[in-house]
This record gives C-alpha cells, structure tokens and sequence, in this order.
C-alpha cells in the first residue's frame, strides 16, 4: 500500500507523442486520452519507464537519508522500479497517469492562452488534497461563463472579447482567477501564467484538446527513385509544446522480506517510503525525454516537482 505521495508538473517543451499504436480515426498514430473525458493524458506505464531509463543512464551521487549512493545503482533502481526479470517482489514507487491541467491555445491577441477548465481544476484540485495538500482556491459549480482574471488579462482581451483559434469566447472578469494563476504559475515556474490563463466552459475545453493538437503527415523516401515510398505516408497526433500535466509519484516501503536486502532504504529512525521520495527527489533531472520520437527532437520536458 502506497503510504507517500509527491506531486508533480509536467511542462511540454517540444511536442509530446504518447501514442496508442492504433488508429482510430483519420489520424494514423493518435495521442493517449481517457476514456471518459477525451482529454489528453500520458499513460502511467510509459511515465514510469521514462524515469526509470532517465534513473538508468544517470552516474551522479546523491545524498539518501545518512547514506550517498549513485543514481543509477542497479539493486537501487531494482527496489525502486521493480526487477527487470524476476517477479518475486513489486518496486516501491508508483506513478498515476499524467493528466491535463494547461492546454495552449493561439491567441489573436497576446499569442497564445493557457485554457483550463472548471471540470479539470476540481479534478486537480481533488487529487492534490488526497495527499494531504491543500490547493487554496475554490471552484464554482456554474459552468456557463468563460472566465478570466481582472487587470493584466488585458494581455489577451479585447473589449471583452477573447478569441481563441477562429472562436470568439465573451470574457467574464474573475478575481479569483487571477489568484489561480498566480498559484500554479508559481508552483510551475511560468511567471506570467495568471495573465494567460482562462477558463473556459467544460464542453468547449474538450473541443479544444480534441480539435488543436498538432497532426503532422510523416513520409518516408524511395533511396532509388527519389519519391514517397509505397505505403510510407501517414499522420501523427501531438500534444503541442506548452502543455502542462500533473501526476503524483507514490511511494510504498520496499518490498523485502529481508533487512539487509534493502540496502539504503533500510535506517535507523527513517520510514522506507520517505527515503524512497527523498531518492525520487534527488535523482530526478529538471528535463527528460517522453513518449515517442525522442531521434527527431520530440517529447522534450521540464518537471517540476511539487515544494511544501
């Protein structure tokens, strides 16, 4: 049972393929959504191999507890991960799926917005307090208005109007909007987050992550005749660069019978499942490659761990 939770953001930097491996509509490689919703998530198996290849090919030393060790110790990353072939015990950590919180939106004024919605605000908001956080700010149930903060959201509004994509949205003034974005602006390092930040009706949030993802038509070249080969032209979905996610990383005591199996994860006075946290913590990198496509620049990212 997971005893430790450490949020997390995500920020897309260049665009991110988390695919199905299946097409489903016109697009050939489509993006990974949930069921329920159709927004855009990142599978928490792929997140989790990610870190774990990210922990792998990393030689630097940190400090765990009273004890240092290498981040990419092999009985170390064993206990964390889980056991790369036996499958007699679990690894101690855990992620959930990565799930959308900011989706940008190009602007006719100001470039682009980050657009939200209440629906994914309270789920954010629900899923930080389970670990015992609390995220300062109350969601209205009314669902009607597109709402944005008063003063610097000039940045975007013209005479009331906001207009995203060939969409014209009439923008209701918020305070407490103004208040959201300087918070997640702060705990995501985007400084002017609150100036760009709207929130949008739930039904045309979800519009939008389904219709304003990037679609880009891949080929592959005959060497001998010099055009497309045969069979060699299709599609790929992305979530475009600027997309921010959130998922918790859980942590467990280590699945050993045994004390001295345990390795640094085993001290006196210190809880498992906060060393296993505190190792999280020290080994993760500030940027990462996720999904797909890593050979041509795809799915660069920045995380930002989560700060008491």
């Amino acid at each position: 049972m997971f005893k430790k939770a450490l949020p997390f953001f995500i920020r897309v930097i260049t665009p991110l393929h988390a695919g199905t491996g299946q097409e489903l509509g016109v697009v050939d490689l489509p993006i990974q959504r949930e069921r329920h919703t159709g927004f855009p998530k990142v599978e928490a198996s792929g997140l989790k191999g990610s870190i774990r290849e990210v922990f792998e090919e990393q030689d630097k030393e940190i400090q765990v507890g009273e004890k240092k060790i290498k981040v990419n110790d092999k009985d170390a990353i064993s206990l964390i991960f889980g056991p790369d072939k036996e499958v007699s015990y679990a690894g101690a950590l855990g992620f959930t799926d990565a799930r959308i919180l900011l989706f940008p939106i190009k602007s006719m004024k100001g470039v682009y917005a980050y657009i939200t919605c209440r629906k994914v605000l309270r789920r954010f908001k629900e899923e930080i307090e389970i670990t015992n956080r609390k995220v300062p700010f109350e969601i209205a149930e009314t669902n009607a208005d597109t709402l944005i903060g008063s003063g610097d959201a000039e940045v975007l509004v013209t005479e009331s109007k906001i207009i995203l994509e060939e969409y014209t949205f009439d923008a209701k003034v918020d305070e407490s909007i103004k208040s959201i974005g300087e918070w997640l602006g702060q705990r995501i390092g985007i400084n002017d987050l609150a100036q760009r930040i709207v929130v949008l009706p739930d039904d045309d949030f979800k519009d939008f992550v389904h219709l304003s993802t990037e679609v880009t038509t891949r080929i592959k070249i005959n060497n001998e005749t010099g055009t497309v080969q045969e069979g060699a032209l299709f599609t790929e979905e992305y979530l475009p660069a600027e997309t921010i996610l959130y998922s918790l990383a859980l942590a467990s005591p280590i699945f050993k019978e045994k004390d001295e199996e345990k390795g640094i994860f085993k001290q006196n006075g210190k809880a498992e499942e906060d060393l296993v946290i505190e190792f999280f913590k020290r080994g993760m990198p500030e940027v990462m490659q996720l999904g797909g496509n890593a050979t041509i620049g795809k799915g660069i990212v920045k995380i930002k761990l989560w700060e008491d």
